[in-house]
């Protein structure tokens, strides 16, 4: 093809073109740099929404139905069958919650503890659990399990006994003593972040019956196929429940994370996205000046019959052997760091001895990365077509040389 080959030599450095050599070399550096750190932010944060997922989300409900009533569900069981075959449910658990302060050598702390159907419950808590704790908390009906922050910021043992301090709320508003409950340590429970410093876990049971609940339960946790329709879902079956019920779903209390992600994902994406658009700028200032330095050699291609178009062709395919080489060194880079990202990251909080995410403050404590292909196609897709928008202008000004006026 006659404009690659022209495009390829218009690209050849000579001691006078050095100034437009370096500007053409700053515009395809920064191209790559664009595409590398675009693709590896986006890994990252898809990684933390993954995390998010498989571990917020593992044990966090995806919604819930709790009483109004002081007594509980009503027809637990029928209830539970009706819910089951729902096929947006993929699980449905009764659960008693209670939020007191738990007390142990003097201390208080606050804390929210989940009574859940020990033998029945599915895995997604005993995951969170070694095998020992579990068992050991199987066994025992005063069993309590506590979040690592909490079983570490009070200093706690296996076998402690402790109690858990349960305000009651009086008709005229008056104080009344807290009910107490004793229990005794039987596991850790290790989830990340905050829900570690306040989650707690007792049998079913134990917990209806501390708080009065003359049903089985106080309410129902769901699981859902689809996590991310939960709003919907939730207002959906709350509505339409025979019993007057309160309805919660995950994005109400860990909604805030998620949206954080999509929130951080769309400023990388903005920002890297100028970042690229600024790099192709220099390719329209090293093209102007490639043209007005080549319109010597324009106007003789004209005279010798070259069209406007393989002229125009010619400076656009010159501009974008530049979006081209700049893309294919980003994406190749992107493609050899984003899936070792984590293992990068980490022999760097090693060798530095500074931990970039604290497991006490964030919900994990390592940088996560998922490189999604999709997001590679996306951001050649874009840095091609800001690369080639970049070439029209020069293009159009080179294929307007006139041959009379650039050989005069």
């Amino acid at each position: 093809m006659l404009a690659f080959e022209l495009a390829q030599r218009f690209r050849k450095t000579r001691s006078e073109q050095r100034f437009i050599s370096f500007i053409s070399m700053s515009s395809t550096i920064g191209i790559a740099l664009g595409c590398f750190v675009l693709i590896v932010l986006l890994s990252v944060m898809n990684g933390f929404e993954k995390e998010l997922t498989s571990r917020i989300l593992s044990v966090v409900p995806h919604g819930e139905l709790y009483s109004k009533s002081e007594s509980g569900i009503e027809n637990l069981d029928a209830q539970l069958y009706r819910l089951s075959q729902d096929s947006r449910i993929a699980s449905v658990t009764p659960y008693t919650g209670i939020t007191g302060m738990l007390q142990s050598k003097g201390e208080l702390k606050a804390i929210s503890v989940t009574g859940i159907p020990v033998n029945s419950v599915s895995d997604k808590y005993a995951e969170r659990v070694t095998s020992e704790d579990w068992q050991r908390f199987s066994t025992q009906k005063n069993g309590l399990i506590v979040g690592k922050g909490i079983f570490a910021s009070m200093d706690l043992n296996i076998g402690d006994i402790v109690q858990i301090l349960i305000p009651q709320t009086t008709q005229d508003l008056t104080f009344k003593a807290p009910r107490s409950i004793t229990l005794s340590i039987s596991g850790v429970l290790s989830v990340g972040g905050e829900l570690d410093n306040q989650l707690g876990l007792m049998h079913l049971e134990t917990a209806s019956e501390a708080i009065g609940i003359s049903s089985k339960s106080q309410g129902i946790q769901f699981t859902l196929n689809d996590p991310f329709s939960s709003y919907d879902t939730m207002r959906d079956i709350g509505y339409s429940y025979p019993q007057a019920v309160y309805m919660s779903d995950w994005t109400r209390t860990q909604g805030h994370l998620y949206n954080d992600i999509q929130l951080v994902r769309a400023v990388v994406y903005i920002a890297l996205t100028l970042v690229i658009a600024v790099a192709c700028f220099n390719i329209v200032s090293s093209l102007v000046m490639a043209v007005r330095d080549k319109q010597a050699a324009i106007a003789i291609l004209k005279t010798m019959g070259a069209t406007d178009r393989l002229i125009r062709n010619t400076f656009v395919l010159q501009g974008v052997i530049n979006g081209v080489i700049g893309i294919t060194v980003g994406v190749v880079l992107a493609l050899l760091v984003a899936p070792n990202l984590s293992e990068i990251v980490r022999f760097i909080e090693v060798a530095i001895g500074i931990e970039i995410l604290s497991g006490d403050i964030y919900f994990i404590d390592f940088l996560p990365s998922d490189l999604h292909w999709q997001d590679v196609v996306v951001t050649v897709v874009v840095a091609m077509f800001l690369s080639v928008g970049a070439t029209i202008y020069p293009a159009q000004k080179a294929a307007k040389v006139s041959p009379s006026s650039a050989l005069h």
